[in-house]
């Protein structure tokens, strides 16, 4: 599985690398594959990280506010037996509401409307077609160089 840099990770999702570190260190997004250990290290952040970070600009860019962005990937981690990118997320105002099947779930405020969609499947595409433009393919959610062809027996 091919991992990512900061610096690559950053640019893949649209954000700077000093919001992705911050990120990091306050432990909103730790990366899957190599979490720095201290000064002079590297993190590496898997496909999935990358996923969940542009989930998070997403919900930042609809204007929801970073501490609520915290409450939503928690509940998400401990609640959701589905990946982030595919989950159905609803935003009204402030508040945050996934369709978990047929059960709506305010994250942030119970009873809240219904207002805005903010559709996720997009998130899927656009790290997908940033990490080919880098040279690179993505098959069944696995990364490698775009030089490496699948040989048919």
């Amino acid at each position: 599985m091919a991992g990512f840099s900061g610096t690559k990770a950053a640019h893949i999702v649209g954000i700077s690398y000093r919001q992705l570190d911050y990120w990091a260190r306050t432990n909103l997004v730790i990366p899957s594959l190599t979490a720095a250990t201290g000064s002079g290290t590297r993190r590496e952040y898997s496909y999935g990280d990358l996923l969940e970070l542009k989930v998070i600009k997403n919900l930042l860019d609809a204007g929801i506010k970073l501490e609520s962005v915290r409450e939503v990937f928690r509940y998400m981690r401990n609640n959701l037996n589905t990946d982030v990118a595919s989950a159905h997320v609803v935003i009204s105002g402030s508040s945050v509401v996934f369709c978990d099947g047929e059960n709506l779930i305010d994250v942030l405020r119970n009873g809240q409307g219904v207002l805005n969609v903010l559709p996720l499947s997009g998130v899927k595409d656009s790290i997908d077609a940033e990490i080919k433009s880098m040279g690179w393919q993505v098959i069944d959610d696995v990364v490698s160089p775009a030089s490496a062809r699948v040989v048919g027996l």
